[in-house]
């Protein structure tokens, strides 16, 4: 079974940076709750969680994602675009050495976060504007580029990062809320959705997506597209620009 990299939501959550969106009252009980949802849901489907250390000093060291992108047997370390967050990735990195992928870091002046990665495929769509800057996806393009990846940069300006737009369906459609994509013809194909956490998909094998609950019209869209959406609450990380994807690292 694939793993999944996970990390416990840290006491100070409630200061997790927020750019987009006003900042809200986080519940940090409620938060670890939802949490410990989102893993037994993985864990339910077919996924073997993998905790890595907490990170209490870091509010939003619970978005593991933004620590790395993974292909193939490689793993590109993340140097986050936010200083604060640079300590996030030294854990992440040992977690997924020790699942035998081999390590490849993007190095100053380069940034990127996990979160501005979509992958389709070959295809790896990389967010430019926000977190991650055009000197990381150079790095990015020569790391994954041996290895066959079709790197593509995508403007992004409207939402945190790329995968707060758009994620991608089992049978490689990218979907998004289009209001808040800046340009949704880079993606081929695409397909709108009536709401915002509708555009945030985990693929968790055959026809199952993981959302969030806060999509009840998507998730009835996704039926209709023949498939069967798995939904959690988490509507505390959603208070600080979270969403279903950035909460863990696949690895298959």
């Amino acid at each position: 079974m694939p793993n999944a990299l996970v990390r416990r939501p840290s006491p100070r959550l409630a200061e997790g940076l927020v750019t987009h969106i006003e900042r809200k009252p986080v519940d940090a009980d409620l938060a670890v709750r939802q949490w410990h949802q989102y893993v037994d849901t993985l864990a339910q489907h077919g996924w073997i969680p993998v905790e890595v250390p907490p990170i209490d000093e870091c509010p939003d060291g619970v978005f593991i994602e933004d620590t790395m992108v993974v292909y193939g047997d490689l793993a590109v370390i993340a140097r986050a675009g936010a200083n604060e967050r640079r300590p996030e990735a030294a854990a992440a990195e040992q977690a997924v050495r020790d699942q035998g992928y081999r390590i490849a870091h993007v190095t100053e002046p380069g940034t990127f976060d996990g979160g501005d990665i979509l992958k389709v495929g070959k295809t790896v769509y990389v967010g430019l504007g926000g977190r991650t800057n055009a000197e990381g996806i150079r790095q990015l393009t020569e790391a994954l580029g041996s290895l066959g990846a079709d790197v593509r940069a995508v403007p992004v300006q409207k939402v945190l990062h790329l995968k707060s737009a758009v994620t991608a369906l089992p049978d490689g459609t990218v979907i998004g809320y289009e209001p808040l994509v800046d340009d949704p013809t880079a993606f081929d194909p695409f397909r709108a959705v009536p709401e915002e956490a509708g555009s945030h998909v985990v693929l968790l094998g055959e026809d199952r997506l993981l959302m969030a609950a806060s999509a009840p019209k998507s998730a009835e869209l996704f039926t209709q597209w023949g498939y069967t959406p798995v939904v959690v609450d988490i509507s505390e990380f959603e208070k600080i620009e979270g969403c279903v994807t950035c909460l863990s690292v696949r690895l298959r």
